[in-house]
């Protein structure tokens, strides 16, 4: 039997490789269920990067045994092995393979990274918008020669120092002529912003998010509410401004695929679409101290309609007076004076009240 030509086997081998590390990379199961929109961005990028480890991994174990098997030392066999060195072309290909690795990688986790809203390097956000930006629409061209150019250059040189960036941007604002309309609220300097189609837009919901040792506290604004756990309405615009109160922690949700830092003194932010309702939980990436692996909560996807019950009850609860629960005895009171809060929560009139009072006493 004529021996199988080299180059057939080593094409056989890579069609083999090739579907191998295609199946593995789509059917590896490493990661939990998706429940956001940026979660299917980020597990596209895992998906190569474990599709190239598998194709890495096949081949040098391949090799690694075929050259076990084939060049084995026969019985009897004492002399050394041919030197060989000084190989140019396959330290040539060794070389440029990672190297395109390496380089394609980070181009397309860039790329992820951008579609996520992350922010620009080196750009202030104010509002929806980069400070140029917001500046550029809030002023007419010909007076952009307003702007000092200290505060310019004070802002392009201060990319990584969020006070100074405010400075510079309360400077700027400062500086706006009369009658202008100034840009929206700033925005934290550092997370992950709104993605193309959401900038400039308003989120649907804000909510403030503070790290402690050794919990999580959320914040609603606009309704006054404080809560241990995070409540959102799925397919609706979050934002999360994130704040730290003693050390550094890390706001990471897996099933959002996401995880943002919590600093102390620097606000923080994440905005994010959430695309299935369920329980996840919620978990301080960040060593933060003796009781660390405590310091969890969970986030809760309601829909919409869920949402708005939630917030309403959470509304009316936390509007009580703790001193007042406190101190009155329910059992004290007459049935009018312990119904009287409930039928005025609920807009029933005291005529009606009376003529319920009226029925139950007389049926007793």
């Amino acid at each position: 039997m004529k021996q199988i030509p080299a180059s057939l086997l080593t094409l056989t081998a890579g069609i083999l490789i090739t579907l191998v590390s295609l199946w593995v990379g789509q059917h590896h199961g490493l990661l939990p269920e998706q429940a956001s929109e940026a979660a299917v961005l980020v597990d596209q990028l895992f998906n190569v990067m474990v599709m190239i480890a598998t194709a890495l991994f096949l081949v040098v174990i391949g090799a690694i045994l075929l050259f076990c098997f084939r060049y084995r030392r026969a019985p009897g066999d004492e002399d050394d092995g041919i030197p060989i060195e000084g190989n140019l072309p396959l330290e040539a290909f060794w070389t440029a393979i990672p190297a395109i690795l390496i380089i394609g990688l980070g181009v397309y986790s860039v790329q992820v990274f951008q579609e996520m809203g992350g922010f620009d390097p080196g750009s202030i956000h104010v509002g929806h918008s980069m400070i140029g930006g917001a500046v550029s629409h809030a002023m007419p061209s010909h007076e952009m020669h307003a702007v000092p150019q200290g505060s310019v250059a004070m802002m392009a040189q201060a990319p990584d120092d969020g006070a100074i960036a405010t400075d510079a941007t309360a400077d700027l604002l400062a500086d706006l002529p009369e009658g202008t309309e100034p840009p929206a609220t700033p925005v934290p300097r550092y997370g992950f912003g709104a993605n193309a189609a959401e900038e400039g837009h308003t989120p649907d919901l804000v909510v403030n998010v503070t790290g402690m040792q050794y919990a999580w506290l959320f914040n609603y604004p606009n309704s006054g509410i404080m809560t241990g756990e995070l409540h959102i309405p799925v397919g609706k615009d979050i934002q999360l401004n994130i704040s730290a109160q003693d050390v550094i922690h890390s706001f990471w949700v897996p099933q959002f695929r996401l995880k943002q830092d919590a600093l102390p003194g620097q606000s923080s932010g994440l905005r994010f679409v959430a695309t299935k309702v369920g329980t996840y939980p919620v978990v301080c990436a960040e060593l933060c101290g003796s009781y660390h692996g405590g310091m969890r909560t969970q986030v809760v996807v309601h829909t919409p309609e869920e949402f708005d019950e939630w917030l309403q009850q959470n509304a009316v609860a936390q509007q009580q007076n703790p001193s007042q629960t406190v101190a009155v005895n329910p059992a004290e009171l007459s049935d009018r004076d312990y119904l009287s809060p409930y039928a005025q929560e609920m807009g029933v009139s005291d005529q009606v009240l009376s003529q319920v009072l009226a029925q139950v006493r007389s049926r007793s």
